[in-house]
């Protein structure tokens, strides 16, 4: 293998509140757990962390003869700031088309810059399912969600015969959780007139909580492009957040 493995997750108690983000280092027949926490952030910004760190980590510790570098997240804010949006933002002095500063702009310009010592074009981006039994990712999950949580977890950092996950770099799914996943999914699509856990507006690129519809309404009412929603709980308006992020 003539790649570096990278496997990245970010989680939030909600956005804003308490976060986690880890990541999965393979390369030259090791492994490297990280992780980290952050005590008021959002899932977007843990998990373009987890991919910075991860990245880093790749190029100081197995950079020298194995420059290609394949990251796989969960999280299609990454994937589409990466591979999209983030042409435009840089010709437009990262401002979004509303001239407003991107979103996690700091974030986003340490990825560049992390991207630019390692080559871009060395760097493989791949959009893998979340909770699908990708081991990788569920890995990365619990890594995140524990430091996210304040709790203790022991990070590996040893060679791949000794770990414990015998199929980490295995990232064919699982077929049965896909398919709970997508009945997931159905329910809550049944459940829209079920009690709101919190409103999600977006205006400009800006995005806010709120946990009545009267504050919602408040600020999309007549504004110009506001995008707004529904959540049912923590998971679902984390997946709006990240629907809502594409300035």
């Amino acid at each position: 293998m003539n790649s570096t493995i990278i496997f990245t997750d970010g989680s939030s108690r909600g956005n804003p509140g308490p976060g986690g983000w880890g990541s999965v280092v393979f390369g030259n027949g090791e492994i490297i757990e990280l992780g980290g926490a952050e005590k008021n952030t959002t899932n977007n910004r843990m998990e373009l962390t987890a991919v910075i760190q991860g990245l880093r980590k790749a190029w100081e510790g197995f950079a020298q003869g194995r420059p290609t570098h394949i990251v796989y997240t969960d999280s299609s804010y990454v994937i589409n700031g990466i591979t999209k949006w983030i042409h435009g933002w840089k010709r437009n002095g990262w401002k979004t088309k509303t001239k407003d500063d991107v979103l996690n702009k700091d974030l986003w310009m340490n990825l560049d810059e992390v991207l630019n010592t390692v080559g871009a074009r060395n760097v493989s981006w791949k959009y893998v399912g979340g909770h699908v039994g990708i081991a990788g990712n569920e890995r990365c999950d619990v890594i995140a969600t524990s430091f996210a949580d304040g709790e203790k977890i022991k990070l590996y950092n040893g060679p791949l015969s000794d770990y414990s996950i015998k199929n980490i770099l295995d990232v064919s799914h699982d077929k049965a959780k896909v398919k709970e996943k997508i009945a997931a999914k159905k329910s809550s699509s049944s459940r829209s007139n079920a009690k709101a856990y919190s409103y999600i507006s977006s205006i400009g690129g800006e995005i806010k909580i709120h946990h009545t519809w009267a504050e919602c309404e408040k600020r999309v009412k007549g504004a110009k492009g506001a995008r707004y929603k529904k959540s049912l709980d923590a998971m679902n308006e984390a997946e709006i957040i990240d629907e809502f992020s594409t300035y």
